[in-house]
């Protein structure tokens, strides 16, 4: 029932400050389940800041029509989740090319270019941002070429491709000719990088996971954790991203390391420019005057100690808007 619904919501939001988060994406919110959002979060019983992605069902399309950028405490709601393809591990993402590991299989898309194309042209007529899931280079190419198409000169649109994850080489330009930005969460290539090359090929792969690249094309990369699906630790993103390691150390020097990215952009990635990508870096995403003090106080200095010291650092506390939300005291 509702009370039980929220009551498990602030266990997973208290879990949430333990780790340092004080914002999350929201990543598909159903139609049924929207108004409880607004409700909760308009009486205070959520806290953390949320920007909601709706997926795109008839009611959900005409509240955004109708309401069009929507803020209720700390929950924001101004996107479309779109999700194009399946994951690479259960060959689901549909690829260009046949899997390197199973023959005249291409994966799939899950939505028709007719649908992706009227969900782009209604976001694009309300100033609403679409966030596509897209996993194999295809679902990848299908898209990128449904923003271009959309997207037209205005260059701020700031749609997001989610998890960016198999690019061919001659799409990467896209993501830098339309200010199109890669949503990507680092912990997907350590924990796939022992399985990568079987599905893709090892030409295929060096185009897989390729976070500087991205950055490099589009300026910027919003980082996430992909939480249920990943661990919900920013710490562990952080890791993943500059040494390109699992947990254990493996392997050594990192996975397709050339891809690693500096510690200042895996910082940048899950601060302002995470607040960019959402609309909201005039509020946060940065310590300065004039914005929330949401911050973490971390045990060690991740931007200088070694890389297996990160993994062993904890949140001592989390403050959002300048309030104690957890102290591990």
């Amino acid at each position: 029932d509702l009370e039980q619904q929220l009551s498990l919501l602030q266990e997973a939001e208290a879990d949430l400050f333990e780790v340092g988060l004080t914002s999350i994406n929201d990543a598909g919110i159903e139609s049924k389940d929207r108004q409880k959002f607004i409700d909760w979060y308009a009486n205070g019983d959520l806290k953390i800041k949320n920007y909601s992605m709706l997926f795109p069902d008839e009611d959900n399309l005409r509240f955004a029509q109708s309401n069009g950028d929507f803020k209720e405490g700390n929950l924001h709601i101004r996107s479309f989740k779109v999700i194009s393809d399946g994951a690479l591990g259960s060959r689901g993402a549909c690829l260009n090319e046949s899997y390197s590991d199973k023959e005249h299989h291409h994966g799939f898309m899950l939505r028709s270019l007719e649908e992706f194309k009227a969900i782009a042209e209604v976001a694009a007529s309300i100033d609403y941002q679409v966030n596509s899931h897209c996993i194999g280079d295809s679902a990848n190419r299908t898209i990128l070429k449904v923003y271009e198409e959309f997207i037209g000169s205005k260059l701020d649109h700031r749609w997001k491709i989610e998890h960016a994850q198999v690019i061919a080489p001659e799409d990467f330009d896209y993501f830098e000719n339309y200010k199109i930005i890669p949503s990507i969460q680092p912990t997907h290539c350590t924990s796939d990088m022992r399985w990568a090359e079987q599905r893709l090929g090892p030409e295929r792969v060096k185009h897989a996971y390729a976070y500087q690249q991205l950055l490099e094309k589009a300026g910027l990369v919003a980082l996430g954790t992909d939480f249920p699906i990943e661990r919900i630790s920013p710490l562990e993103t952080f890791y993943a991203a500059v040494s390109r390691m699992d947990r254990n150390g493996k392997p050594k020097g990192g996975f397709q390391v050339e891809n690693a990215l500096s510690r200042e952009a895996a910082l940048r990635g899950m601060t302002i420019w995470a607040a960019f990508s959402n609309f909201e870096e005039k509020e946060k995403g940065s310590l300065e005057a004039g914005k929330d003090a949401d911050f973490v106080i971390l045990t060690q200095d991740i931007m200088k100690v070694e890389y297996a010291e990160i993994l062993k650092t904890f949140v001592d506390k989390t403050y959002l808007k300048g309030e104690l939300v957890y102290s591990s005291m």
